[in-house]
């Protein structure tokens, strides 16, 4: 009884073994990868009828890649020249001519490629005995983690965060430009960091990985051909990240808009940095990730420097005492150059700053773009949506605090 039960278990196996391989086989692609003549006459031909099923049976190629779902293109080579090409996604079971009606040269060239990874390619003579392939394809040896993107006064910078040093180029296009990334892929870290993107000089923000480069390319408002483009390379040592960045900059220098930035900074009081803009301020700051916020806010070599260190003075002259308060309880003396220094080392522990720059922001752009130019500001690697939600949940804050003072 027990046997009788084995053997019913060992069917049952190879039933269900058959049967994967049957899903298997019904999941690849078919394609049919024969030149329109056969190869030309040769002598050896004659002794084909002795290898009848090895000359003159179906011939065919089981293709496989790792990834799975990888792109492959399928040349037929005989004596050097195409006589065929194909192009199908793996898995795939390439069909090909009779040994005896392929030429001894007779070659399948296959190219595969995936997204962030390397392309490789294979060759199989239609004469030879291998009828499966698999190719393993290696990743790009690069990733683009992040890509962040300010505005302010006039001018935007896109930066790209990649593990390993950029080989770029940039195509300016008049209006457009694209930056060409080489060997580099888009990283899961990136998310949805490029959606959104808006500014007085950028309409929209697009990806497209070709073979081993993914290409940027990035829209600008109509008539906006006197932008100039500047690039610019460092190296983020906290993060061991490599920075290209391609700052836009308008024909003038936007030395009006500069002009009328400082205007609106002086205009800048305590009420917009105390009271219940102090709930949207800490709203905001617990909602944010600490350190990528210091990363924002920090003095890099950027344009947008010395709009934030003027902020930080503005901040201490309009605080209790004159004096920038940190959460931690310090204080500094923004008329001091050293402690102004100081606050800037760590702007994101300066209390009523974040509702600072709210307004400065607000009141510069006066309801253009707002949003994106504040997120440039704070947050420049999270997407537009996720940094909308938590200023929404900070405005909240703030007016939950009014209502409760009313």
């Amino acid at each position: 009884m027990r046997a009788l039960h084995r053997l019913f278990a060992i069917a049952v196996s190879l039933l269900l073994l058959a049967a994967a391989g049957w899903s298997t086989a019904a999941a690849a692609e078919t394609v049919v990868l024969k030149p329109d003549r056969p190869a030309s006459w040769r002598p050896s031909k004659v002794f084909a009828f002795l290898r009848p099923g090895h000359n003159y049976g179906e011939r065919s190629i089981d293709i496989e890649t790792t990834p799975s779902g990888a792109t492959i293109d399928l040349f037929y080579v005989r004596a050097n020249f195409q006589k065929r090409y194909e192009q199908a996604e793996s898995p795939a079971r390439v069909i090909l001519p009779s040994r005896a009606d392929a030429g001894p040269r007779d070659a399948v060239t296959i190219r595969a490629f995936a997204e962030g990874y390397r392309q490789k390619e294979v060759s199989v003579r239609v004469a030879s005995k291998q009828d499966k392939v698999l190719i393993e394809l290696d990743p790009l040896p690069n990733s683009l983690v992040a890509v962040s993107h300010t505005y302010f006064a006039g001018r935007a910078s896109l930066a790209f965060l990649t593990k390993e040093p950029l080989a770029v180029r940039i195509q300016n296009r008049g209006q457009d430009f694209s930056v060409i990334l080489a060997e580099t892929a888009r990283g899961p870290e990136l998310g949805d960091s490029l959606d959104g993107i808006r500014s007085p000089l950028i309409d929209a923000v697009e990806s497209l990985q070709l073979g081993e480069d993914l290409l940027v390319q990035v829209k600008t408002p109509p008539g906006r051909s006197d932008i100039q483009l500047r690039a610019r390379q460092s190296r983020e040592e906290l993060r061991d990240l490599y920075v290209y960045a391609v700052d836009m900059i308008p024909a003038d220098g936007g030395v009006e808009l500069v002009k009328r930035a400082r205007q609106t900074l002086a205009g800048i009081t305590a009420a917009d940095v105390g009271g219940c803009a102090a709930a949207f301020d800490a709203s905001l700051r617990r909602s944010l990730d600490p350190a990528a916020l210091s990363r924002a806010l920090a003095p890099k070599g950027a344009f947008t420097d010395p709009y934030l260190r003027a902020a930080m003075k503005r901040l201490g002259e309009v605080s209790p005492r004159r004096r920038i308060a940190m959460i931690d309880g310090s204080t500094f003396n923004p008329a001091n150059s050293i402690e102004l220094a100081a606050a800037m080392s760590q702007p994101a522990e300066a209390r009523g700053y974040l509702a600072l720059l709210r307004t400065f922001v607000n009141e510069f752009e006066r309801g253009g773009h707002f949003d994106e130019t504040l997120r440039s500001l704070l947050a420049p690697e999270i997407g537009a949506t996720r940094f909308n939600e938590i200023l929404a949940h900070a405005e909240t804050a703030e007016g939950s605090c009014a209502g409760a003072t009313e």
